[in-house]
C-alpha cells in the first residue's frame, strides 16, 4: 500500500497559546450574546408592542454581573469561559424576571390600578416567585461549585442570580415608573411608543 505523501496544508500549530484560545472563545461568545440580546429584543416589542418595555426589562442583566464579578475574586477563581456560559444562562433567567414584573404591572394597570401602586404591587408580589426561581439555580448549581472546570458557571449563576434578584426586583419597576410616568400623566393609555 502506497503512503501518502506528508503535506504542510493538512497540519498547523499555535504558537500564542492558551490566551489566544481564550480570546476566540470570549469573543466567540460575547458575539453570540449580542445575537441572542438583539433576539430577545425583538421577542419582547413583539409581546409588548412597545420599544421602550424591552429595554427596561433587559436593563436588569449587567445587575448580574455586579454579584458575579466579586464573587469570582471571593472564590478566588478566574473569570472563564464557563463563567462566561454562566452568565449568558443567567441572563436568560433575569430576563425571564423582569418581563414577569412588568406584565404584572401592565395586568394591574388593566385592572385599573394608578401606575405607582402597580409599580409596587408588582415589586412585593412577584418577588416570591423571583425568589424561588432564584434558590433553585442556588441549589442547582451547588452541585458543581468545586468542580474544577465548571466552578466559573456555578459562581456565575449563583451569583448573578442572587444579585439581579435584589437589584432588578427594585430597579425595573422603577425604570417602568420613570418610562410611563409621561404616558399615563397625560392620561394616555392606547399604542405606545
Amino acid at each position: 500500500m502506497a503512503r501518502q505523501p506528508f503535506t504542510s496544508e493538512k497540519l498547523s500549530m499555535k504558537w500564542d497559546g492558551e490566551w489566544h484560545i481564550t480570546y476566540e472563545v470570549f469573543r466567540d461568545l460575547g458575539l453570540a450574546f449580542a445575537a441572542v440580546l438583539v433576539l430577545i429584543y425583538i421577542l419582547v416589542v413583539g409581546w409588548f408592542q412597545s420599544f421602550k418595555t424591552p429595554i427596561v426589562i433587559m436593563a436588569a442583566i449587567p445587575f448580574s454581573l455586579v454579584g458575579i464579578l466579586p464573587a469570582h475574586g471571593l472564590l478566588g477563581a478566574f473569570f472563564t469561559a464557563t463563567s462566561m456560559i454562566g452568565f449568558i444562562a443567567g441572563a436568560g433567567i433575569v430576563v425571564r424576571n423582569s418581563i414577569i414584573l412588568v406584565d404584572f404591572i401592565e395586568l394591574r394597570l388593566q385592572q385599573g390600578m394608578d401606575l405607582a401602586e402597580a409599580v409596587i404591587d408588582a415589586g412585593a408580589v412577584r418577588f416570591r416567585p423571583m425568589m424561588l426561581t432564584a434558590a433553585a439555580v442556588i441549589v442547582g448549581a451547588s452541585v458543581i461549585l468545586f468542580d474544577p472546570i465548571f466552578q466559573g458557571l456555578a459562581i456565575s449563576l449563583m451569583a448573578g442570580e442572587v444579585a439581579s434578584l435584589l437589584l432588578s426586583r427594585m430597579t425595573v419597576p422603577v425604570l417602568y415608573y420613570l418610562s410611563e410616568k409621561r404616558r399615563f400623566s397625560k392620561g394616555v393609555r392606547g399604542i405606545k411608543g
